[in-house]
């Protein structure tokens, strides 16, 4: 079961090359727009309205998650300006762009009178989609994977990906396989058992893949040998562990101002 990137580019055409992280990215919002525009309908929300303000969620989220981590690399991206533009190329952060998307998306919604809240929990379940299938971009950019191992699923990264301190390892823990197969989780946890029994109480369903997804990210970023540095602590595992405070209390909190089951 030795995961062994393909490379990068899925094909080329004259000029034109098309990359599997923009087709796993491009798959991943359509598919998670789709969704969206669904669910909306089933709950008996205006899917035009939601679909304007999902639009711009993905724009500052795209913005929100690739600024975010440039600036945890401000001494790379000094020295090579131009690849800031370069997205297809890996780089962008979850946490960056939830909150890139919720303040450009959100705040379209709250201009607009819309039902924010609402609008969140049907995004959860195509949120944590989303980031299952763009995992997979990493594989192909061979980024975003874990420490050294020798498990039956290891994953190969050829020389030139190989962080210097490793310089002599093959096989590294396939982080991306990780965090994918927890993504996949979270989506069926929302959508099969939690969508109906925290539908009396709008937030909790977002507030829940926020928790759930942090969780499991907490653990996968341990593995990581690449993960944005805050001194001496890992950046997202910090900020998973604030999500999983604010989950544990948020969830509970709107669940007692609902009206009863």
């Amino acid at each position: 079961m030795i995961f062994r990137s393909p490379g990068p580019v899925a094909f080329q055409l004259g000029p034109l090359t098309l990359r599997w992280y923009g087709i796993l990215m491009a798959c991943a919002m359509a598919l998670g727009l789709w969704l969206a525009y669904r669910d909306a309908r089933r709950r008996g929300i205006d899917p035009e309205s939601l679909l304007k303000a999902a639009e711009l969620s993905l724009l500052g989220g795209l913005v929100g998650a690739r600024l975010y981590y440039v600036l945890f690399n401000l001494e790379y991206y000094a020295q090579f300006p131009n690849k800031v533009f370069m997205v297809w190329e890996g780089g962008l952060a979850i946490h960056g762009g939830l909150l890139g998307g919720i303040l450009v998306g959100g705040g379209y919604a709250a201009w607009r009178g819309l039902p924010l809240r609402r609008y969140l929990d049907i995004a959860a379940p195509s949120l944590a989609l989303g980031q299952g299938i763009g995992r997979w971009g990493n594989f192909f950019n061979e980024e975003a994977f874990g420490t050294p191992t020798d498990l039956p699923w290891k994953l190969f990264v050829s020389p030139a990906h190989r962080p210097l301190e490793y310089a002599q390892a093959e096989f590294f823990h396939p982080t991306f396989l990780y965090e994918s197969a927890w993504d996949l989780l979270v989506f069926a946890v929302l959508t099969w058992m939690l969508r109906d029994r925290l539908a009396r109480a709008p937030g909790t369903l977002f507030l829940a893949y926020v928790g759930l997804y942090s969780a499991g990210r907490f653990f996968t970023e341990a593995l990581r040998t690449d993960s944005l540095m805050l001194g001496s602590i890992r950046v997202a595992q910090l900020v998973s562990l604030l999500c999983i405070l604010l989950a544990g209390v948020g969830v509970p909190l709107l669940l007692r101002r609902a009206r009863p089951a």
